[in-house]
């Protein structure tokens, strides 16, 4: 089952598997690792200032993104 951690004032980091769909259902490739193999975990922006949404590019640190802590649970 998937793994979801929301970081203080940053991005969602999923481990996978997941399947990412556009609205209209369309599937949205995970990229893989650096190395070329297959990604173990996607960061997804938070910000809104990714330039790679729906993935996080660390927009969220040059552009002060500020979110409030999850609710305890």
């Amino acid at each position: 089952m998937p793994h979801i951690t929301v970081k203080p004032n940053g991005p969602l980091v999923v481990e996978l598997p997941i399947r990412l769909v556009t609205p209209d259902g369309q599937d949205i490739a995970v990229p893989p690792r650096k190395d070329g193999s297959p990604a173990q975990v996607v960061v997804l922006c938070r910000c809104g200032g990714s330039a790679t949404k729906p993935f996080c590019d660390g927009s969220h640190k040059r552009n002060g993104f500020n979110a409030p802590a999850p609710p305890a649970g």
